[in-house]
Order: structure tokens, then sequence, then C-alpha cells
């Protein structure tokens, strides 16, 4: 059994005011994407899909370019429509099928999801016996973001959207990175019981969660050390604050 990535890379660069994917918005001059691909690689792991959606032809072509210049092979899926990244995921079954052990699932466009977020997160993935582990981070504005609900012995219960929070649950500052570890067989298990049947019609990967907890599974939360590892771009002034972090990361 291995190990294998799925990054999530098919989002619109409109806001970016980009006809290129999100994903290959650059910081230091390097795609997103790009920084994603390193860290997993120098997490060790071999086997590699990146989902494409709008502008597939643009990913195809810097996936190419990179292929070429480092030598590693990486497969792709594509996702017609954008129906959430349960639907994302759904659409990778085929490399899942191909790649039993245990997927990290990935943004494309979170730039300091760093091997050690990864690796660490697999060992307590590993170390707990656990069907999912979902990599968290606190931070000190948590809003907008997911947030990480534990029960009273510290294990996870289940991870609430911003909208659905209640006024206790606004106060959690241990929030979602959006990046998880599976058991590829479990997750496999699951995919096919995700529903649609919510405000935004979409397929949450979040809800695999709550399935595997209903089935007995182990679902466990990671916490990332550097809060960083949460943050992505949705418009150039964030993609500039990314790039900020990013110069002072490098001068360290």
């Amino acid at each position: 059994m291995g190990k294998s990535a799925v990054i999530l890379a098919g989002g619109e660069g409109k806001r970016m005011k980009s006809d290129k994917p999100k994903a290959l918005s650059k910081v230091l001059d390097k795609p997103m994407l790009e920084w994603v691909i390193d860290s997993v690689v120098e997490s060790g792991i071999g086997s590699i899909c990146v989902l494409t959606g709008f502008g597939r032809e643009f990913i195809d072509e810097f996936i190419s370019e990179y292929t070429e210049r480092t030598g590693i092979k990486i497969d792709t899926a594509f996702q017609a429509e954008r129906l959430g990244t349960g639907h994302a995921v759904m659409m990778c079954r085929d490399f899942l099928c191909k790649n039993p052990g245990d997927v990290v699932v990935l943004n494309g466009d979170a730039p300091f999801m760093d091997s050690e977020a990864i690796s660490g997160a697999y060992e307590f993935h590993a170390d707990n016996d656990s069907s999912a582990t979902v990599i968290s981070a606190g931070v000190d504005d948590p809003f907008g973001y997911g947030r990480i609900i534990r029960d009273s012995n510290g294990n996870v219960a289940a991870i609430v959207e911003q909208k659905d929070t209640n006024e206790e649950q606004k106060l959690v500052n241990e929030v979602n990175s959006g990046c998880y570890w599976f058991n590829t067989e479990d997750l496999l298990s699951v995919l096919g019981e995700l529903t649609a049947e919510n405000a935004g019609h979409e397929y949450y990967l979040t809800d695999t969660l709550e399935l595997l907890l209903n089935k007995g599974k182990n679902v466990c939360a990671y916490k990332a050390r550097s809060s960083n590892t949460v943050l992505g771009a949705n418009d150039p002034e964030q993609l500039a604050r990314l790039n900020e972090i990013a110069l002072k990361i490098v001068k360290k």
C-alpha cells in the first residue's frame, strides 16, 4: 500500500483578472500549483493526479512542461461541471482505484501547504489508524473558514462552515485548511453516498467525514504548526499578500 495525492486545480481566475485557472497565478514567479506539487514530491509521494476544469489546456501545458523539466509524471482528471469538492474527487475515481493505500487531497491554490505539514499529518493519520485526517491550523481571525469542532475527548465531531456556525462555534479559531488524508478504500466507499442536498447544490468533500464517522470510522484533525497553511488567494490583493509572506519565508 502506498501514498498518492489528488490536487484540485479546476477553479477559475476571474477575480484574479486572468483567463487562466486560479492555481496558475504566481507567487514569487512560480505558479501556486507548482508550490503544491513540489511540497507533495518533497513529502515522498510519487503518484499524483491533478484535477482540471476551467482552462484545462493551460494546466495540461504546465504539467507537460513540469514533467519535461523534472522527470516527474503527473496524471490528470477532468471535472466538466463545477459541482463541489466532493464531485471533483469523484472525477478522480479511476486514479484512486489504481492507487490503493492512503491519499492526500489538496487545493492547488494553497501554496504554503508545505511538506512538513503533509508528512506530519500522514504520520498522525497512520499512528491513529484514521480513515480521514483533516489538516487544520490555528488562526487569529477565523472568519470565513470552516471550524474544527472537537468533542470533550478532543476528537473531531464535525467541521462547521462559517455560514452555519452558532455563536459559540464562531469563537473557535482552529480552522479547516481544505487538505485531507484519507484511507483510499474508505474514501471510495463513501464518495457514492454524497448528495447535493444543500444550499449550494454541490457535493462537499467535508461531508465524507460525517459519513465515515457514522460508519464508526476514526476521523482526526492534525494541527499544522503554521497558520499560513490555510492561506489561498481569490483576488490580486490576496495574491499580493501571499507574495509578501513568501518573501519573508524565503529570507528566513
